[in-house]
This record gives C-alpha cells, sequence and structure tokens, in this order.
C-alpha cells in the first residue's frame, strides 16, 4: 500500500501537536507518559518530534487524557491559521 505524501499543512500541525505535547509533559519522563498511556516510548518520541505527524485518533486521546489536556484544546492548539 502506497501512502499518499503528506501536505505542508499536515507536517506543521504534527510539529504542532509534538511541541504541546512535549510542553504538557514537561519534567515527566518519555518513558513514564508513554508507559500510562499505553504506548511505547518510541511512539511518543515519533509523535513529539514530528516523524509520526498524523497519529490515530485513541493515541492523541490516550496522550490527553495522561497529560491532562482536552482533545478540544489540542485542536485550538495545533490548527493552523487561515491563509
Amino acid at each position: 500500500m502506497v501512502r499518499t505524501p503528506l501536505t505542508p499543512e499536515e507536517r506543521e500541525r504534527g510539529e504542532r501537536l509534538g511541541q504541546l505535547l512535549r510542553e504538557a509533559r514537561g519534567a515527566r519522563s518519555m518513558v513514564s507518559v508513554a508507559a500510562e498511556a499505553g504506548l511505547s516510548a518510541e511512539t511518543l518520541r515519533k509523535i513529539e518530534t514530528g516523524r509520526a505527524p498524523t497519529p490515530a485518533l485513541f493515541t492523541v486521546a490516550a496522550l490527553a487524557s495522561v497529560l491532562n489536556l482536552s482533545l478540544d484544546e489540542i485542536v485550538l492548539r495545533c490548527e493552523l491559521a487561515p491563509a
């Protein structure tokens, strides 16, 4: 299966999501946050660094729950300004 290349906007949203999650994680270790969310540390690392810019909704929801973020807040902080 061939994956459609991401648009620049999708990449930017992924970078914003990664930055938001890093900020929300604060001093907590990546390993502990990932484990609490039921993810591997490598998955969280990929999301935080933008290498996985379009994670599944359930992955984002699990991280939001662990980091005390609402999905609404994530959407608002990751959306792009209209051109």
